[in-house]
């Protein structure tokens, strides 16, 4: 296998070399589930969802974990602002995160595993851990202790001098070091609650995936992935917490990079978050999709109208080549022709390549180039070729895979365009008008069809249509 990921733990290309022969465990820390899904949230569901599509197509077989957060000071502090059973809110907000990634073509986890689920094995990884005096409690919470841990920092290249204000990460002077993060957090009366050797409360965030992961992925794994805002304090904390406990836990993590808007790091706390609810009612999920997978993984990406609607004319382009050359029966893989083998190889040379689909995207758009080029000289075997090709570089992106026309009626977003039914009945009349040969009433159905919004083409004795 020639993939290479970018690892974050040692700032360079790692080759992917499984821990399990013809196995890949591979774990992408999800939402906390207190609100409906970001864009941001959507850039790291499709960057792993794109992942895993790839190490499948490998051969391998892929474990992937997604978890959920499902009790966190966020989700109590919102059930108590709406009055609702915090539980209840969990629940509603992880059925809308798994219907917006589905709108957007993610293929399901192997495990989708919720914080609640896992808390008797925290309490014994925490209990482990002040046994072995990596942990210590103050007055019902338990803190790890980092200085007990010398390669603390090792992922985020951080020193304990750079604690990050805010991050989830609470100053308490009861703290050995102020970078000591919770493990264990007495409740309050009215907070959820669970037994423990140190009185009632609830796992830290940092506790929940280096429970999670190690007991559905076991000791060591392959990858481990996130955001880049989650290496430090979140993997950091992870990382140390299973290395302290005899845990190897990833061998190569893997961040994806900022979505921007206006050139701010999107953030709800600047008002600057997209809920992926409301850009799905406005632009179509594959122009989304489109949008999030056409730039490489790591680098920051620039949310705005104009971006999607240049992925959304990209696709367009793209399913109108899928549209004019036919889908024929191709020969069998051992007779493709050697052009179009070039085309392939090229293709996941870039995804090998810490997973560029910007160049692999690159790849692809020559194809289109060339069977376009082929399908009008007429050359029906190459095109026949070239179209499979095309399509299986699309499943593996998880792009174009709809039926053509089907993505070719749909509006253009943001348009205000008259119903389907309406465009057919008039293009119905004009068919009419031209059997007829009343060009005059042709004419004028076809200019009340452009008013509207529509466009219609003639061509090999069929009409089709478009909204403009």
């Amino acid at each position: 296998m020639n993939l290479k990921l970018y690892n974050t733990i040692n700032r360079g290309l790692t080759q992917v070399d499984p821990v399990k022969p013809g196995q890949i465990g591979l774990y992408a820390c999800g939402p906390t589930v207190y609100d409906h899904a970001h864009i941001g949230h959507a850039r790291a569901t499709v960057a792993f969802d794109v992942l895993a599509r790839y190490l499948t197509s490998l051969g391998l077989k892929v474990d992937y974990v997604r978890n959920f957060t499902d009790v966190d000071d966020k989700i109590i502090k919102r059930a108590k602002e709406l009055d609702r059973p915090w539980l209840e809110l969990a629940e509603e907000h992880i059925v809308s995160f798994n219907q917006d990634m589905a709108a957007l073509g993610c293929l399901p986890p192997t495990h989708a595993p919720r914080a609640t689920e896992y808390i008797p094995q925290m309490l014994e990884d925490i209990q482990l851990l002040v046994d072995r005096g990596h942990a210590y409690e103050v007055a019902g919470d338990v803190y790890f202790n980092v200085a007990s841990w010398p390669e603390y920092g090792q992922l985020s290249g951080r020193d304990l001098s750079e604690q990050e204000a805010g991050a989830r990460v609470t100053v308490d002077s009861r703290k050995k070091n102020p970078a000591d993060f919770a493990l264990w957090k007495t409740a309050r009366p009215d907070e959820p609650a669970w037994a423990s050797p140190w009185g009632l409360g609830r796992p830290g965030w940092h506790t929940e995936c280096a429970a999670m992961s190690y007991r559905l992925l076991g000791s060591a794994f392959d990858i481990h992935g996130g955001g880049q805002d989650l290496i430090f304090p979140h993997h950091e904390n992870e990382l140390a917490q299973a290395r302290a406990l005899g845990r190897s836990m990833a061998k190569i993590w893997v961040h994806n990079g900022f979505i921007n808007v206006n050139n701010e790091k999107m953030s709800k706390s600047l008002g600057n978050s997209f809920n992926v609810k409301e850009v799905l009612k406005i632009y179509p999920p594959e122009t989304v999709r489109y949008f999030l997978v056409a730039k490489h993984y790591r680098v920051p990406l620039d949310f705005s109208e104009e971006a999607l609607l240049e992925a959304w004319r990209t696709l367009d382009r793209v399913y109108r080549t899928l549209l004019v050359v036919p889908a024929r029966e191709v020969d069998s893989i051992d007779s493709t022709p050697n052009e179009v083998l070039e085309y392939w190889r090229r293709f996941t040379e870039a995804l090998d390549d810490d997973l560029n689909t910007a160049q692999a995207m690159g790849v692809a758009f020559e194809l289109i180039h060339a069977l376009n080029r082929v399908n009008q000289a007429g050359e029906a075997r190459l095109a026949s070729h070239l179209r499979r090709t095309l399509l299986d570089m699309g499943g593996l992106l998880g792009l174009w895979g709809a039926d053509p026309a089907t993505f070719l009626e749909l509006k253009k977003p943001g348009a205000q365009t008259v119903a389907k039914e309406r465009v057919l009945e008039l293009i119905d009349k004009r068919a009419e008008a031209r059997a007829k040969k009343d060009w005059a009433e042709a004419d004028r159905l076809r200019a009340e069809l452009t008013a509207l919004g529509v466009l219609v083409e003639d061509k090999a004795g069929q009409t089709t249509w478009r909204y403009a």
